[in-house]
C-alpha cells in the first residue's frame, strides 16, 4: 500500500465525518456537500506529495473545500442571472423542516464570503483573524462580511440583531 493511500484512509477513517458536516454547512445540501468533500480529496490526493500528518492533510481539504465552495457559488451566481426558468420551492407541513428551510434560505441569500465567514465564525468557532488568514483577505473585510451576514439574516428571520453577535 502507498503512502498516501494509508495516509488517505486514516484521513477518512478519523475525520471523515467532520469533513462532511463542514462541507454541509457550507453548502446546505446532502448531496452537494459529498461532492464537495470527493472533489477537494481528489484535488488535494492528485495534486501534492502526501505525508502522514492527518491533521495537516484535514486542513488541505478543508480550504480546498472552501475555495471550490466560494468559486462554484460565484459561478453559480452567473449562472442564476442568466437562466430564464424559475423552480418554485416544495411546500413542507413539518413545523421544523419549515424552520429549517427558512434558514437554509436566509444563507443560500448570502453571499459565498459572507456565508463562508459565518461558517467558519460560528461552525469552526474560528476567530476573525483566522478567517481572514483561510480566506486571504484583510480582518476588516472578514468583519463587514459577518457585519453584512448578521444584518441580511436578523432581517430574514425576524430575529433581533444582538441576538446573532
Amino acid at each position: 500500500m502507498a503512502d498516501w493511500e494509508r495516509s488517505f484512509e486514516q484521513l477518512l477513517a478519523g475525520r471523515g465525518g467532520a469533513l462532511r458536516a463542514y462541507a454541509y454547512l457550507l453548502t446546505g445540501e446532502s448531496a452537494a456537500a459529498a461532492d464537495l468533500v470527493q472533489d477537494a480529496l481528489l484535488r488535494v490526493f492528485s495534486r501534492m506529495r502526501v505525508g502522514n500528518d492527518v491533521s495537516q492533510l484535514e486542513g488541505y481539504v478543508r480550504r480546498a473545500m472552501l475555495n471550490q465552495f466560494v468559486d462554484g457559488r460565484r459561478r453559480a451566481g452567473l449562472w442564476r442571472a442568466k437562466r430564464h426558468l424559475l423552480v418554485h420551492p416544495v411546500e413542507h407541513h413539518d413545523e421544523d423542516r419549515l424552520l429549517t428551510d427558512v434558514v437554509r434560505r436566509a444563507l443560500a441569500t448570502l453571499s459565498p464570503k459572507q456565508r463562508a465567514c459565518v461558517v467558519l465564525r460560528y461552525y469552526e468557532d474560528l476567530t476573525v483573524p483566522d478567517i481572514a488568514d483561510q480566506l486571504g483577505c484583510a480582518q476588516g473585510t472578514v468583519k463587514r462580511h459577518l457585519a453584512d451576514a448578521h444584518a441580511k439574516l436578523a432581517d430574514q428571520l425576524a430575529v433581533p440583531e444582538e441576538t446573532l453577535s
